[in-house]
């Protein structure tokens, strides 16, 4: 859906912009902010649908076991830590943000941002939540594997 809305939202400021030179700073801003949330939100759920970005030049031939072994470890080296230093400085940066009331710099701009910066540790947190379930996965999944011949 927020695709969609970004889509909409920048062909309609293009053809304004071509036809009637008319732009705004609020709505380059809400494009990014859009943009934003598209991003932000899609990170947890790509690794809960086992949609993000791997390396697949050696994991594609891996067991089923070695891939639960490489996805335990990955999670717990790369994956957890970095997601929780994210949380713990994009906290920190969207509750300065709202206590200053912090708004665009641009005239007619948005006039809050702390809205959008408080996905930030939003976002790390689903992360860190899927992380740990991807993980426990890892941990526990005693699915029996068919024997090759």
């Amino acid at each position: 859906m927020l695709n969609i809305l970004l889509i909409i939202l920048v062909v309609v400021d293009v053809l304004l912009r071509w036809f009637f030179s008319l732009t705004a700073a609020w709505v380059i801003e809400l494009e990014w902010h859009l943009f934003s949330l598209i991003f932000l939100l899609g990170i947890p759920y790509a690794l809960q649908q086992d949609r993000h970005v791997r390396v697949d030049l050696f994991y594609e031939k891996f067991s089923p076991a070695d891939k639960r072994l490489v996805n335990l470890v990955g999670g717990l080296i790369f994956l957890l830590p970095w997601a929780v230093v994210l949380l713990y400085f994009s906290t920190q940066y969207a509750y300065e943000s709202w206590l200053s009331a912090e708004g665009s710099p641009n005239p007619n701009g948005i006039p809050r941002y702390f809205p959008i910066k408080a996905v930030v540790p939003f976002s790390a947190a689903l992360l860190i939540l899927q992380g740990l379930a991807e993980c426990y996965r890892a941990a526990t999944d005693t699915t029996p594997q068919p024997e090759e011949s």
